[in-house]
């Protein structure tokens, strides 16, 4: 009696393992189709919070995961924006989740996905005030791919004080300062660095805030002594030094930060470190 029990269990077992060893064999011959992306990633927000039982907090993890455990180094640019669509619906589920801006932040921007990186790290920066990252990346962004570095200089001052760390603090502060320098209109630059400066509670900041304030003045006036030269002799400057000889300033100034001053291609002086990267950005 015993051995025809067995016999019952394991007839349907093996003609089960012979049917999914038969029928896997016959898939591996057939073109594989890939799920539709919308249903492999993304699903509408109240989709999501339904299969989650109504826990919007519970949605945004299983979202994060989804998002998580995609190929993106395989993604197509129509797939990164819907995966860039969950990053933002995770953000609105529950905005202080710290996966959900780490992901948004590494790939999304360096896959054309900017202004989804930057929902995603807004919304971030404010739900949870006490962290530095949201709020450096968003900056970051603003400089890189916005090419805006006097909103990110704003950003940065705003989110800073909010900070519970002296430190942290401070390091928004330097960036807030050091990406200034890129803007375009150096006037503008220099008078917020000056302002942060007079706001500066520790002196040695202040004194450092005020040393990049005047380098930014004398990158001014060598600018200003540059498009003297070039009105007078009819071509730009050759070299940094011709501002020199030919009178148009007294000497070149000396950068406290040590890269000096130099002529970009146009003969336009630039602090001597900067460099250009592939999206034009000086830096």
């Amino acid at each position: 009696m015993r051995f025809f029990r067995r016999l019952t269990f394991l007839i349907p077992l093996c003609l089960g393992i012979a049917i999914f060893t038969y029928t896997s064999a016959l898939l591996r011959k057939e073109k594989r189709v890939d799920a539709s992306p919308e249903i492999a990633v993304a699903l509408p927000l109240f989709v999501q919070v339904l299969m989650s039982g109504g826990d919007r907090f519970l949605a945004a993890n299983l979202g994060t995961i989804r998002g998580l455990i995609t190929e993106s180094e395989k993604m197509q640019p129509e797939e990164y924006k819907i995966l860039a669509q969950l990053q933002v619906d995770v953000s609105w589920l529950n905005p202080a989740n710290e996966d959900n801006y780490y992901t948004a932040s590494a790939i999304l921007p360096w896959n054309g996905e900017v202004d989804a990186a930057q929902t995603v790290l807004r919304r971030a920066s404010l739900a949870r005030p006490f962290d530095l990252y949201p709020p450096f990346y968003y900056a970051f962004n603003l400089v890189y791919f916005k090419n805006d570095p006097i909103e990110a200089s704003a950003w940065l001052r705003a989110r800073a004080p909010l900070l519970p760390n002296t430190d942290e603090r401070l390091m928004l502060e330097n960036f807030a300062a050091r990406w200034v320098d890129r803007a375009k209109d150096l006037r503008l630059a220099a008078a917020v660095v000056e302002s942060m400066a007079k706001q500066a509670m520790r002196k040695d900041f202040r004194e450092y805030l005020e040393t990049r304030a005047q380098r930014l003045r004398d990158l001014i006036a060598l600018r200003g002594a540059a498009g003297a030269f070039l009105k007078k002799e009819g071509h730009p400057p050759q070299t940094i030094e011709q501002l020199v000889e030919k009178g148009f300033i007294p000497a070149i100034p000396s950068d406290p930060f040590g890269a000096g001053f130099k002529l970009d291609s146009d003969g336009t002086p630039i602090f001597g470190g900067e460099r250009v990267d592939v999206y034009g950005n000086k830096y």
